[in-house]
């Protein structure tokens, strides 16, 4: 299979954060047809990301870069996609779950600090900070592996939601490369990136993780792993 960190967009209108607390608990998870995406470290052997990082994929690798800079590629040896996961959730307007766990088969380094999840409830008008690795649109790709993160607020277009929360800002937000990626507080990570409207620098959706807390800590105890949780 080809693991390769291939053509994906990533975070408009943020900048490059390599040594901020999201980027020492975030990695990219790559897909077996050379996709990329980015994943949140819930345990010293297990990431957080989007479902549609994982179903429909043959394999996944944890991908990060040593300190050495040279990329290493951890094999997984378990993969959980979230019951409530419709991949076809967008065309059929159909409420989706867009979250997946990944085992590693070898742990992270120490490096690597497990995230905070959150079960906190953003508000209207919040600012939330988002996270994610790819490739800054309409540079052909050379930044692809750089961790970014961006300010964005809280909008409601629907009313609030216990599944889902929209961030949004003129000319900034997610692109296709940044699905997975943490979605903060400052205090925890409340959301996991899902969807982007418009591909680049849209509606940003993340599925919030609280709600999500019972199958995240069941599928974790089977791993004989757990998660951290802020409150």
């Amino acid at each position: 299979m080809l693991f390769t960190a291939g053509p994906a967009a990533a975070i408009t209108g943020g900048r490059e954060a390599p040594d901020s607390a999201e980027a020492r608990s975030s990695v990219m998870v790559l897909t077996s047809k050379g996709g990329a995406c980015t994943g949140v470290v819930v345990a010293r052997d297990a990431v957080l990301t989007a479902g549609h990082c994982v179903q429909g994929f043959a394999e996944n690798r944890v991908h990060f870069r040593d300190e050495a800079g040279k990329p290493v590629l951890l094999e997984v040896a378990a993969r959980a996609v979230h019951p409530g996961y419709d991949p076809d959730a967008i065309r059929g307007r159909t409420r989706s779950i867009d979250l997946a766990l990944l085992r590693s088969r070898e742990p992270l380094p120490a490096r690597f600090t497990p995230a905070a999840l959150s079960d906190a409830m953003p508000g209207q008008g919040q600012s939330l900070i988002f996270g994610g690795y790819g490739a800054v649109r309409g540079d052909d790709f050379r930044s692809t592996g750089k961790f970014r993160l961006v300010e964005l607020p809280v909008v409601e277009p629907h009313g609030p939601s216990r599944i889902l929360v929209w961030l949004h800002a003129a000319k900034a937000g997610g692109c296709n490369g940044d699905s997975g990626g943490p979605i903060s507080d400052g205090a925890g990570v409340l959301a996991v990136a899902a969807w982007v409207q418009k591909v680049c620098g849209g509606l940003t959706q993340g599925v919030l993780v609280g709600p999500q807390r019972g199958w995240i800590d069941r599928t974790l105890a089977t791993w004989g792993s757990t998660a951290r949780w802020s409150r």
